[in-house]
């Protein structure tokens, strides 16, 4: 999916609701849990009841992996079940030296059909590029996190020589020249919503997807009014505030009583 369509479906469906299928196998509900196929039954429930008020689905493959052969062919069928216009997320946080990344950017573009996936900038340049060389596909660069180890490094000042910037900062700047707005994204927590404003002024037109509104307490209204431009520019994620709105038998319909009631209050927010 490009950039057009993406911006088209947030218009046309007048939210940037990504919903997160963080599956975990021991929060499904009782009744699917003896089933052969169970996380692939929750999660094409889960998709059917939110596909109206969503434009964009994220795989956190950490909940398939650890289920070893039978969680990849459950990711694999979840990500063929999500209508194409829908916008897919691999949530892998995968990078590496540029042979190894290769092969990761095969896995999630070409053997399975994600349009996305997230990428640990560590390494640096030649870490990242061969994500970067598909076309359609999307790189979506771990930029400010919301998690308290992010002070570890990411909140770090750098010297003088440096203008005193911190790390996240120049990871921005610098991940920003190796792509363009139309394959590159930024992964920022909701959870700084305030450091939004600051963020946008180094990268104005880039996506960014925003984590830890929801279970994780972080504001939709602040994230909006500090993150939205022109075209929208945001996918905000919510995972277990939606997907395990409840856990008995009616947990599908509760999942599009939570999807919907964030996805018109994104319609407040949104001007065109």
């Amino acid at each position: 999916m490009n950039r057009h369509q993406l911006i088209e479906q947030i218009q046309q469906k007048k939210n940037y609701l990504c919903v997160g299928l963080d599956t975990d196998i021991a929060k499904l509900p009782r009744h699917l849990r003896t089933q052969p196929d169970a996380v692939f039954q929750f999660n094409k429930a889960i998709i059917d009841a939110t596909k109206d008020h969503c434009v964009s689905y994220k795989i956190n493959t950490a909940f398939y992996e650890s289920q070893g052969l039978k969680g990849w062919e459950a990711m694999e069928k979840t990500v063929h079940y999500i209508p194409k216009t829908h916008f897919t997320i691999a949530d892998a946080k995968r990078g590496d030296i540029g042979n190894t990344s290769s092969q990761y950017a095969k896995t999630f573009f070409e053997v399975m059909p994600f349009d996305a996936v997230t990428v640990a900038p560590y390494m640096g340049e030649d870490s990242v590029r061969p994500f970067l060389e598909y076309e359609n596909k999307w790189t979506i660069v771990l930029g400010l996190t919301s998690n308290a180890g992010s002070n570890d490094f990411q909140q770090l000042s750098l010297s003088k020589e440096n203008a005193g910037k911190k790390l996240y900062e120049t990871v921005l700047e610098k991940v920003a020249s190796w792509g363009t707005p139309s394959n590159l994204m930024f992964v920022v927590g909701a959870t700084r919503a305030s450091d939004l404003a600051h963020i946008r002024s180094i990268i104005p037109d880039h996506f960014l997807l925003v984590p830890g509104v929801g279970a994780q307490g972080g504001s939709l209204e602040e994230v909006s009014k500090y993150g939205l431009n022109k075209d929208c520019g945001l996918l905000v994620n919510a995972s277990r505030a939606v997907i395990f709105a409840s856990s008995g038998e009616n947990f599908a319909e509760q999942a599009t009583i939570v999807a919907k009631q964030y996805a018109d209050e994104m319609a407040n927010y949104l001007v065109y």
